[in-house]
């Protein structure tokens, strides 16, 4: 299995929407209905996911994915944008490490209530060495989210081709920044905060707002 975990959605809101839940703190797990089947029906079937869903303390959004850019130097990176109508977003983590991926799973889970079309739309979680999408009808897939206005929970099935086409742009611009960071790494030094991840070609500005970031 590879060390290289990924969490993505593309979720259709207003700009208005997506301001609104940055802002918003996220209380604890029960945002997500069935969160300890976070892995039935796909590749990890059979294992629960028991851990990692400890309460984030009343964290909102803005808080969260700007300490994620503070720490992209140490290997966690991603992109978080607000493009075309939708919240996008491409999240790469070293390792299963679960309170990060799953809070990132509850973050993403929020949006529901900022949505602005009634259908359900979809939260990725797979791992991939190369940090790229699997095929739609691959078997390697983790888990996958569905996020309604009124909450949200794991599936066990689900087709999963519009996804991943709609995932696509932003799968792009993910290794945009990959680019980017991998020639200001050459700069290398004890305190060394990349630029890329701040800028708002990879992360909305509305995210660093208010931060010393």
């Amino acid at each position: 299995m590879s060390d290289s975990f990924l969490v993505a959605a593309r979720i259709p809101m207003s700009r208005e929407g997506f301001e609104a839940w940055l802002g918003t703190p996220v209380a604890d797990v029960g945002v997500i209905e069935n969160p300890a089947e976070m892995f039935d029906g796909w590749l990890w079937t059979g294992r629960r996911a028991d851990t990692g869903w400890e309460s984030v303390g009343g964290m909102t959004p803005r808080e969260f994915f700007a300490d994620r850019v503070e720490a992209s130097a140490g290997g966690d990176c991603g992109v978080l944008l607000y493009r075309d109508g939708a919240l996008e977003a491409y999240l790469f983590h070293l390792g299963y490490v679960r309170w990060s991926v799953h809070t990132a799973l509850l973050m993403l889970a929020a949006a529901g209530e900022f949505k602005s079309e009634p259908e359900e739309d979809t939260v990725l979680f797979w791992a991939e060495t190369g940090a790229n999408l699997w095929p739609a009808d691959a078997t390697g897939w983790l888990s996958v989210l569905s996020v309604r206005k009124d909450g949200a929970r794991f599936v066990a099935t689900r087709d999963l081709t519009d996804v991943v086409a709609g995932l696509r742009p932003v799968e792009s611009r993910f290794f945009e920044l990959i680019e980017r960071l991998a020639g200001e790494e050459e700069q290398d030094s004890d305190d060394f905060r990349p630029a890329a991840p701040r800028d708002p070609a990879f992360t909305d500005p509305s995210v660093l707002q208010g931060s010393a970031r």
